[in-house]
């Protein structure tokens, strides 16, 4: 991997970097579904990542984040970001389909 790549962020791979990776753990906060999916970056640390989803007028809506906080613990990583779509949905609702 070249150097660029790596300083620049282009090291994870597509699926972890689309904020598409496994879901570690679901809560639901004022009918949005949020979904904590941090993934290991190169550094071997677990990136913020997560998915905030409602069905609105049937059809499923999805919001993906991806914050720049790392830790070493996936544990800590699924717990901030939770913490992180509750906030989103908090502040911005549904206007964050928008």
């Amino acid at each position: 991997m070249s150097f660029l790549k790596r300083l620049f962020g282009g090291g994870a791979s597509e699926p972890e970097a689309s904020g598409k990776g496994k879901v570690a753990k679901e809560i639901e906060h004022k009918g949005f579904v949020i979904a904590a999916t941090p993934y290991k970056s190169d550094g071997g640390q677990y990136q913020t990542c997560g998915v905030i989803s409602k069905e609105i007028d049937g059809v499923v809506k999805e919001h993906r984040f991806i914050r720049a906080d790392r830790f070493a613990g996936l544990d800590d990583a699924v717990d901030i970001s939770l913490k992180k779509g509750i906030q989103l949905v908090d502040e911005q609702g549904e206007r964050i389909f928008g």
